[in-house]
């Protein structure tokens, strides 16, 4: 039987992590294709590819970060992939639950899970950040409501709602080029603001699926955090809203993500 789902792992350099991010995907419960995709490509990522028996997937053009996510989203033929990223985890019904929801909405655009955060190895169910997603996610909790444009938007507008590993597009409902552009942080946000306009459902799955792993040196690149990631945050705040909305947003949410970090 074909199987319709597959786990794009898109890995990079020498993530120490990547072994338990295959582990995890291979053990489904409903078993999937799974294969992993890399601009980096590199003897530690072929010893994983051989100790497991995976197709490695090269991209050989780097142009940035949306390119490579598009790249593992269209490199594979399956109807429903997902972008695996290397340091993230999933539980075993992830991908049962992401086809079971499918066969429901043939019409999605994309389909995507709750997730709890991973910090220090121990699993971080909520928290103030995921509060506050959660609240913003919630009318998508109707199906009914997920495939109008206004609640698409919603669950946008006051920052990413959506946290991209734990996203499966339908292949043949969105377009090629989602994630492409001149973004190094927000270029998940820009690809669901983009998606919003067409038609389609964005169906949402509120249990908590997969886990996204926080790293402690995060924060240490302070012209990705406080340069980079505020200017993209802004540009995306102004597809919503008027320019003096956008900033007031846009000072709340770069003081929120702070906080957050430091914690």
């Amino acid at each position: 039987m074909k199987k319709i789902h597959t786990f794009v792992v898109l890995a990079y350099k020498e993530s120490q992590e990547l072994e338990t991010c295959i582990k995890s995907v291979l053990n489904q419960s409903l078993k999937t294709n799974v294969v992993i995709a890399t601009s980096t490509p590199n003897t530690y990522i072929k010893k994983m590819a051989k100790k497991y028996s995976l197709q490695m997937i090269i991209n050989k053009e780097q142009k940035g970060i949306g390119y490579d996510f598009d790249f593992a989203s269209n490199c594979v033929e399956s109807e429903l992939v997902t972008i695996s990223h290397q340091d993230d985890i999933y539980d075993a019904n992830y991908a049962e639950k992401v086809v079971e929801a499918y066969q429901k909405n043939k019409n999605a655009l994309i389909i995507f899970t709750d997730y709890y955060e991973i910090k220090n190895e121990q699993k971080e169910k909520t928290n103030k950040n995921l509060k506050i997603k959660r609240v913003l996610l919630f009318p998508l909790r109707f199906r009914f409501l997920s495939k109008f444009k206004f609640f698409k938007r919603f669950v946008l507008r006051f920052g990413n709602a959506i946290s991209c590993p734990a996203v499966t597009f339908v292949r043949k409902n969105v377009p090629k080029d989602k994630f492409k552009c001149h973004f190094k942080c927000d270029v998940d946000w820009y690809a669901w603001e983009k998606l919003s306009h067409l038609n389609g459902s964005f169906i949402y799955i509120k249990d908590k699926l997969m886990g996204h792993r926080i790293h402690e040196d995060s924060t240490t690149t302070e012209i990705i955090k406080e340069n980079i990631r505020t200017q993209e945050d802004l540009e995306m705040f102004q597809k919503f809203w008027p320019k003096w909305i956008a900033k007031s947003l846009n000072s709340i949410y770069k003081n929120s993500e702070k906080n957050n970090e430091e914690k």
